[in-house]
């Protein structure tokens, strides 16, 4: 027998706020019982869901563990404004000018993810080699 991931859970310090932000992030949806001030909130999406639970001690340092995205439906760059425009913010920049690399970007409580390129731009780089 064999386990499964549920989920990947992350504490933060406003559970629902912080799973309000990943599930526009990831086109997700909140559980319908899911509240303001709730200590936990859970985003399902595309590929698997994300526990949120508050917990009371700030973030300290970096991840051990993070999300990489790969846009679906847009470019890379695309991607990194609209999340940016969400209100990400951009901690390092490992993009190169020959289209590879990625963006690593922080949520709203400062968890890092990265963004990488889509399909789409990972075949026109291989293609083009």
């Amino acid at each position: 027998m064999t386990s499964l991931v549920r989920h990947l859970t992350i504490d933060c310090t406003d559970a629902y706020r912080l799973a309000s932000f990943w599930a526009e992030v990831l086109d997700g949806k909140l559980a319908e019982d899911d509240l303001p001030g709730d200590p936990e909130a859970t985003v399902t999406a595309a590929g698997g869901a994300l526990l949120f639970i508050a917990v009371p001690e700030a973030k300290t340092g970096k991840n051990r563990v993070h999300l990489d995205l790969q846009p679906t439906d847009r470019g890379r760059e695309a991607e990194v404004e609209r999340l940016l425009a969400l209100g990400a913010t951009l901690v390092a920049d490992h993009r190169q000018a020959d289209g590879s690399g990625w963006a690593t970007l922080a949520d709203i409580e400062g968890n890092e993810f990265c963004v990488e390129r889509s399909a789409a731009e990972r075949s026109a780089t291989e293609g083009a080699g």
